[in-house]
């Protein structure tokens, strides 16, 4: 009873810590077994954030959307815990790229892009993705910089902590057209996740949607008002996309068609949705 006791306070303790002291965290190499074997995964020893677990349902579920050689762009990957999955399915022979400008989550996505590399083509990269090529400062709520968002000034409201060097933010489009040519007509998936900017992400690359019609995996961020959820539902439909909501990252998750901008509004919480190219089931 007392060790419990102790261990709790102790966790409390470093939970505080973590949200008021800026400092680094280790990652922790866990194993997983799949049905081609043994993979490892780098999570990240930061007492805010949620330990990741790796199975064959998520690769499963990736699977669905992504064919091996293909091309795959994971837009807020943080440590890795899509981007491993979403590279499994498009293995050796693919490639797929993990976007993320936070230095803190960045180093733990390298370490994963390392792991398990005669299975997959990780390829990380430490960059936002804006409309122009710009720079930005990334800013947190909490000093352990679990997550956060990019700002074009250190005083960013809400945030309390910004990280001191600058970020450089790239057009999508042009940075695939330029070090991917040969792959960019394979590319099948893009996963966003950029606490409720996904919206202004899909609005930088109406283009590339149009001409390759690939996958959308993004959030509807429950905090975003209603006129922003419509802004969110329209900007992708009118590209030629049917949405689906789903609920977690699994081959047999439960699903909803989004017919309407009221559907996607009527989620008050914070949800992930799939964006089909019309004719194609979720």
């Amino acid at each position: 009873m007392f060790k419990s006791v102790l261990n709790y306070f102790q966790k409390s303790f470093e939970r505080k810590k973590a949200r008021r002291v800026v400092q680094e965290y280790e990652p922790r190499i866990d194993r997983f077994r799949l049905k081609d074997g043994e993979i490892e995964f780098a999570n990240w020893k930061n007492p805010l954030v949620e330990q990741i677990v790796i199975t064959q349902g998520m690769v499963d579920f990736f699977g669905k959307f992504i064919q091996p050689g293909d091309l795959v762009v994971d837009i807020g990957a943080n440590i890795g815990d899509t981007t491993v999955p979403m590279a499994l399915a498009a293995g050796k022979s693919g490639t797929t790229l993990g976007f993320d400008p936070n230095p803190f989550v960045f180093k733990i996505l390298k370490i994963n892009a390392k792991l398990n590399e005669t299975k997959h083509n990780i390829v990380p990269l430490p960059y936002a993705i804006s409309v122009n090529e710009e720079e930005f400062y990334y800013v947190s709520e909490e000093a352990s910089f679990g997550n956060g968002a990019i700002s074009p000034t250190k005083e960013a409201g809400r945030f309390k902590f910004t990280y001191p060097e600058k970020i450089k933010g790239i057009n999508l489009k042009k940075f695939l057209e330029e070090n991917y040519p040969a792959q960019i007509d394979k590319l099948s998936f893009i996963k966003i996740d950029t606490e409720g900017y996904d919206k202004e992400i899909i609005k930088s690359i109406p283009d590339l949607i149009e001409k390759y019609k690939p996958v959308i995996v993004a959030e509807s961020y429950g905090k975003s008002s209603a006129e922003d959820k419509t802004d969110l539902f329209n900007c992708i439909s009118k590209l030629g996309y049917d949405l689906f909501y789903f609920k977690d990252f699994d081959v047999n998750t439960s699903s909803a068609e989004i017919r309407d901008s009221t559907d996607l509004i009527s989620y008050k919480k914070t949800i992930n949705f799939c964006a089909m190219p019309k004719g194609r089931k979720f």
